[in-house]
């Protein structure tokens, strides 16, 4: 993801933290705690109320395509903020639901005590609007009178200036136009386009400016109102004008799309109340955050940073997801073959064959300030790509779809040779192409996440360890894909390849004084000798020699590197650990997930349950039972939760993906799908579920339900339910 730190400096300079990508945390998103919603190529950031209230280094506004089309929307009851009761979103429909009371009021020597009236606040997001039911109701045993308002404004700011990037001239805000019912602020974009932010009410408020909508209360004892509202944003027209029967339309139609989207999708039930909990979160935060776009479905990273398809984080949710959720796969390969570069383009470290690495719909991104648009600097997006088309093929049997974009498949392994192999010693490299991209390529692409052991920066071109591991298990899989297409000869040449790469990089990367791979290798390809996370996913691709994989496993399930909810980025004996770092000592879910794979793959299945373990530890004590995008480093303590780093995305895909994806590696859950066969390879549970059921595991057109208990030496499998001629099987 673009992350803090990208420079334009040389790479080999430490970078300025006003750097211009850099995020500001003048105030931590912890300070308070924050709502996310999201519907397509619209989120919105709220507090625990439902407002939005405007300060420097705050991410709360309503979005669309990186435009902030709301930055200020405040209710107040006779100038006064209501009290807050409870506040939450709920799991099926991304409904934030508030509920509120008065505080003490005094009006015309009158004692209006707090809790005489009950403010009720739901909104969600539907098609490009906010729609937003307000009942008050007031309890007392004599009429209450007060007066609602609704303050509101739009800054029209890009996502990156909101992030905290200055910029030298802005467009042209409008006059509002002001009617009996609505309020339209509007603006002009250097751009040139136009963005209209369109707030409307029912019933009409007794006051309306540019500015704020008011309401004389005039309660009855036990009486109640009803009041609507709607903000609809980039020219979006909401249902029937944004009536109160167009929020009931627009809720009926989100219900029903929620139940479209999980229609394909494996059910999983556990004998854990609170793991359950977490799995609902999970698969409600995928559901908001996955967008429907021309070539299907695709899981945006997060909010509120990182709200857009990136290559990256869309191909590992889908990798961790293949087992329960495989169309989320065939949505990704599809957008991502179709934006795949065609010609080299150096300002956006394009070349033939790349994968995307992030797009961007924003003013600053169309104008060029920010070099996002369709941006490809990433290096590992294209050898996953490859590894991702493998294991949707293998979990579906497929072959239709791979057919269909085995040109991409190819493009991208031409890529990997002709431009990733910057230097031809048989490794692939990166190194941006211009000083306005992302200095580091990798997942950990913030400015300081690649150095030696005394904490210098290594200097690029560079050769991560993660990814010659991708591109090992790219070629070996490309190849099992080549042969399933009748091309034998590009498979045989394609296993000699992986195979060349498996020697050479055991030789280059093993680093003996600390008992595991070397994190990269710089331009003189001198070891970076340093302990990372990063060293896991040799596991995870598969190419670590077997005795090798047992030390790091070894390394990494330390108390250096594995803090008790997770294994740290970085460990703690290294120069540059810092437990509250973005990528150097910070715990990640989505990095964690891949290593316990790769441990579970090498046999080490008793250090894949404790990382499973201590992360769904995490997500029982953290706000919602959601995963954030990372947390701090620091060791677990008893009674204390997870410590969170100050601005985390929330929720992020690949972190909601990452239980779902440690379920299935801890089952040794398989699919063939040419036998019909549901595999379960030496199956493990973890302490905390005695029993997982797993509803609608599809293979072929087959179904089956199926529950796993566990027993003293072992794991048991029944088959609760079969539909069609399907074969469970179980490997111990």
């Amino acid at each position: 993801m673009t992350t803090p730190g990208p420079d334009a400096l040389p790479d080999s300079a430490f970078p300025d933290p006003a750097s211009e990508f850099y995020i500001p945390a003048v105030g931590s998103l912890t300070d308070r705690r924050t709502r996310t919603i999201k519907h397509a190529d619209t989120f919105a950031v709220f507090d625990d109320h439902g407002d939005i209230l405007y300060a420097i280094g705050r991410p709360d506004g309503l979005y669309h395509q990186d435009t902030r089309y709301v930055s200020r929307l405040e209710l107040l009851i006779d100038g006064q903020r209501p009290l807050l009761l409870s506040t939450t979103i709920e799991d099926r429909t991304a409904v934030l639901s508030s509920d509120m009371c008065n505080p003490d009021l005094y009006r015309d020597g009158e004692h209006i005590l707090r809790e005489t009236l009950h403010l009720a606040r739901a909104k969600f997001l539907w098609n490009g609007a906010c729609y937003e039911r307000l009942v008050i109701r007031n309890y007392s045993d004599r009429p209450v009178q007060a007066t609602l308002t609704l303050r509101f404004g739009s800054d029209f700011a890009d996502l990156f200036e909101a992030r905290g990037q200055k910029r030298q001239k802005r467009g042209t805000i409008e006059p509002p136009q002001i009617g009996k019912d609505r309020v339209a602020l509007g603006y002009v974009g250097l751009d040139g386009n136009r963005r209209e932010t369109l707030l409307q009410f029912d019933p009409p408020p007794a006051r309306l400016t540019s500015f704020e909508a008011s309401y004389d209360l005039d309660l009855a004892p036990k009486e109640w109102i009803p009041l609507f509202s709607t903000i609809s944003v980039a020219g979006m027209k909401p249902e029937r004008n944004g009536t109160r029967a167009g929020f009931f339309v627009a809720l009926r139609a989100k219900f029903r799309d929620h139940r479209m989207m999980f229609a394909p999708v494996a059910r999983i039930v556990s004998s854990n109340t609170v793991f359950n909990e977490t799995l609902r979160r999970s698969g409600s935060d995928l559901a908001m955050l996955t967008t429907r776009t021309l070539e299907g479905a695709y899981p945006y990273a997060g909010i509120p940073w990182f709200s857009t398809a990136f290559g990256r984080d869309g191909i590992i949710t889908a990798m961790l997801l293949v087992s329960f959720a495989p169309d989320v796969a065939a949505g990704v390969l599809r957008y991502l073959a179709a934006m795949q570069a065609q010609e080299e383009d150096p300002a956006a470290d394009a070349e033939p064959g790349k994968i995307l690495h992030e797009t961007r719909g924003g003013e600053m991104a169309m104008l060029g300030e920010v070099p996002f648009r369709r941006y490809y600097g990433s290096v590992d997006s294209t050898p996953l790509f490859v590894m991702l088309a493998s294991s949707y093929y293998e979990r579906t049997g497929d072959l239709g779809l791979i057919t269909r974009i085995w040109p991409n498949i190819e493009a991208a392994l031409g890529w990997i040779d002709r431009y990733g192999d910057r230097d031809g010693d048989g490794f692939v490299e990166y190194g941006r192409r211009n000083q306005t991209g992302l200095a580091n390529q990798g997942w950990k692409d913030s400015h300081d996440s690649v150095f030696h052991a005394d904490g210098a920066m290594a200097e690029g071109p560079i050769a991560l360890v993660e990814v010659q591991g991708y591109v090992y298990a790219a070629k070996r899989t490309a190849a099992v894909l080549a042969r399933q297409l009748g091309r034998a000869d590009r498979a045989t040449s394609l296993e000699a390849e992986a195979e060349t790469l498996r020697v050479r990089f055991e030789d280059a990367f093993w680093c003996e004084e600390i008992g595991t791979y070397a994190l990269a290798l710089d331009r003189d390809k001198r070891q970076c000798r340093v302990r990372t996370s990063n060293a896991g996913h040799a596991l995870f691709s598969g190419i670590a020699a077997g005795d090798r994989a047992a030390r790091v496993a070894a390394t990494l399930m330390d108390a250096a590197s594995f803090s008790g909810w997770g294994i740290r980025t970085l460990a703690t004996t290294e120069a540059r650990y810092n437990p509250m770092s973005y990528h150097n000592g910070s715990i990640w879910p989505h990095d964690n997930a891949m290593v316990a794979m790769g441990l579970a793959r090498y046999g080490h299945a008793d250090e894949a349950a404790r990382v499973f373990h201590g992360l769904f530890d995490a997500a029982a004590d953290t706000d919602l039972r959601r995963l954030p995008e990372l947390f701090c480093g620091f060791p677990r303590r008893r009674s204390r939760s997870p410590v969170s780093y100050p601005v985390a995305c929330s929720p992020q895909a690949w972190a909601s993906a990452t239980l779902p994806g440690l379920l299935a590696a801890a089952i040794g859950l398989r699919f063939v799908p040419e036998r019909n066969e549901i595999r379960f390879d030496r199956p493990v549970l973890p302490p905390f579920l005695e029993e997982v059921e797993l509803h609608g595991l599809k293979v072929g057109n087959c179904e089956a339900d199926v529950l796993l208990r566990r027993h003293a030496i072992d794991v048991g499998v029944t088959v609760l339910r079969r539909s069609g001629p399907v074969n469970v099987v179980t490997v111990s």
